[in-house]
């Protein structure tokens, strides 16, 4: 039961509370954090390690405000130590998430690369996410246009996007719906966060 005696809609999965920001939102929005034997705070991105975990929002004011005001240790109701770069480190450990999850969809034959082979998934309407490098030329970038009802992915550079397809470096890219499209999008979505960047919003706008 949420405020006003609404129900909340949890179809988006379990929530959480973010120790920095105080709201309750889907887990794959947070990053869950663990402590280690030795009493430091980890990030765990993937969600799996054992023991009690806190979760902060997927943004870097708010990780920067739960190291700067000692909020972990309020959060697991101990002393910790906190590493001072631990926001540039979660941002590190997702981004090499997003390429991870890419290279799959790669070798699955669901994510091509290239601006002619992603115009013709475009073309074809197979393409459910149009990905594109941030240093990429925005006039190239601006030929290419968002899927009706799809998805847009522009904050991974394209040393980044490189990495994830095997070359040294790739300023277009696209995925089919299903598959691991989903995970890649909530991912991105919480390294966009992370990530103080300006995407541009090129091309057709979502719908």
């Amino acid at each position: 039961m949420g405020r006003g005696g609404v129900h909340k809609d949890r179809s988006e999965g379990p929530e959480r509370k973010c120790i920095a920001t105080g709201d309750i939102q889907p887990k794959y929005g947070l990053i869950r954090f663990v402590t280690g034997p030795d009493g430091q705070v980890y990030p765990d991105v993937a969600a799996k390690l054992p023991g009690r975990g806190v979760y902060v929002a997927a943004d870097r004011a708010a990780l920067d405000k739960a190291v700067g005001k000692k909020l972990f240790a309020r959060g697991f109701k101990a002393q910790v130590s906190v590493p001072q770069d631990l926001t540039d480190e979660v941002e590190n450990q997702v981004s090499r998430r997003v390429i991870e999850l890419l290279s799959l969809a790669r070798k699955s034959g669901d994510a091509v690369a290239g601006y002619e082979k992603v115009k013709t998934w475009l073309d074809r309407e197979e393409a459910q996410v149009l990905i594109q490098a941030s240093d990429g030329s925005g006039r190239g970038k601006s030929k290419l246009s968002t899927p009706h009802f799809g998805k847009y992915i522009g904050w991974l550079t394209a040393d980044e996007l490189g990495q994830a397809f095997g070359r040294q470096t790739v300023i277009h890219a696209a995925m089919a719906s299903g598959g691991l499209a989903k995970r890649v999008v909530e991912e991105a979505q919480r390294l966009r966060g992370l990530r103080e960047t300006d995407d541009g919003g090129r091309g057709r706008a979502e719908g």
